[in-house]
């Protein structure tokens, strides 16, 4: 990772050089605001493995197949579109399967910043080997060699040959064989692969939170009127997946921030027992949340990708408090401890 570009392109985007001049100008009109940033680093895409197959059946149907389990984070929809960007195909081709011990027998689940590093890698590299097999089997019905083929639109063409094609339904019922016939040479029969891809080391994401504040000295109360985060993930395989992780964190690092305290009485006896007690950021508290990435491809997977879940959350509370400092710095306020 690039983490001092990270720290640069924040710094740059929330206007750290101009902030001083315009911290004194409204500090002498009543205002108190304040500028905070923190730095996080996150060890992401845990072993020991993650468990992947793909299988194109007889009837052309894509089928993925991971043991690792979807939490809410778009698992499937990525594992789909790595799987369809090696066979030519759109994501809704492809059906996923996950957690499911009927399909596949071997599997870690759902914990931590792990799923695309892991299961990401394994369905990649078997899509890769079944696209192999595909091409393979292709080239012997088309007479062409395999070099000369690309897949595109559930079809095997003959590059600069549109004419010259075969579907992807053809190859699968031609790679399960036809009973009494032998299949060609080097061809092994169905179109299946499976793989369990094993990290030799954790993919270290990084992100960069820069928060401005404004703090009532009457009341306490903490506005935030600016929150950017610059990200590297790796590589982002589903962008628009990707923000909206980055900005739930956010919010949950928020709660940390400012508001999720859990209370206990000298018996031990939890004071926070409800919602109205234990607060938790609402659509008032959070402002619009500002992204940007800097990516650094891992050479740990082949995919070149890092965890993301963890990055919007790890510097939150850090970037919060140093903030509201920065905001009250002319009354000498220090924070030790959050929720503020």
């Amino acid at each position: 990772g690039d983490f001092l570009k990270c720290q640069a392109m924040a710094l740059e985007a929330i206007g750290a050089t101009e902030f001083l001049a315009r911290q004194q100008a409204e500090l002498a009109e009543g205002r108190h605001i304040g500028l905070g940033i923190a730095n996080g680093l996150k060890g992401t895409g845990r072993g020991p493995f993650e468990s992947g197959m793909v299988r194109i059946g007889r009837s052309g149907k894509v089928l993925v197949a991971t043991g690792a389990m979807p939490m809410g984070q778009g698992t499937k929809t990525l594992l789909a579109q790595i799987c369809a960007a090696e066979l030519g195909l759109e994501a809704g081709d492809v059906e996923v399967v996950a957690g499911d011990t009927d399909a596949i027998p071997m599997g870690l689940g759902g914990f931590a910043s792990r799923q695309t590093v892991t299961a990401g890698s394994s369905v990649h590299l078997a899509a890769g080997e079944v696209r192999t097999k595909v091409l393979t089997m292709a080239a012997h019905l088309l007479e062409a060699a395999a070099e000369d083929l690309e897949l595109a639109g559930g079809e095997i063409r003959v590059k600069g040959a549109p004419g010259l094609s075969v579907g992807l339904r053809e190859v699968a019922e031609a790679a399960s064989g036809v009973p009494g016939y032998a299949l060609p040479p080097g061809v092994e029969p169905g179109l299946e692969s499976s793989v369990n891809f094993m990290p030799t080391g954790l993919a270290y994401s990084n992100s960069v939170h820069a928060a401005e504040v404004e703090v009532d000295i009457e009341t306490g109360d903490v506005t935030i009127r600016r929150y950017l985060v610059v990200s590297d993930c790796g590589r982002r395989v589903n962008p628009m997946m990707v923000d909206g992780q980055v900005r739930g964190g956010v919010v949950h690092g928020i709660g940390n921030g400012l508001f999720e305290w859990m209370g206990y009485d000298d018996d031990g006896q939890p004071l926070t027992t409800n919602f109205a007690d234990y607060l938790l950021p609402s659509a008032t508290d959070v402002p619009a949340i500002e992204l940007a990435y800097n990516e650094t491809p891992s050479p740990l997977n082949p995919l070149g990708v890092k965890g993301v879940g963890e990055s919007g959350t790890v510097p939150a509370a850090a970037a919060i408090a140093s903030s509201i400092e920065d905001a009250l710095r002319n009354l000498g306020v220090r924070i030790d401890e959050v929720p503020v």
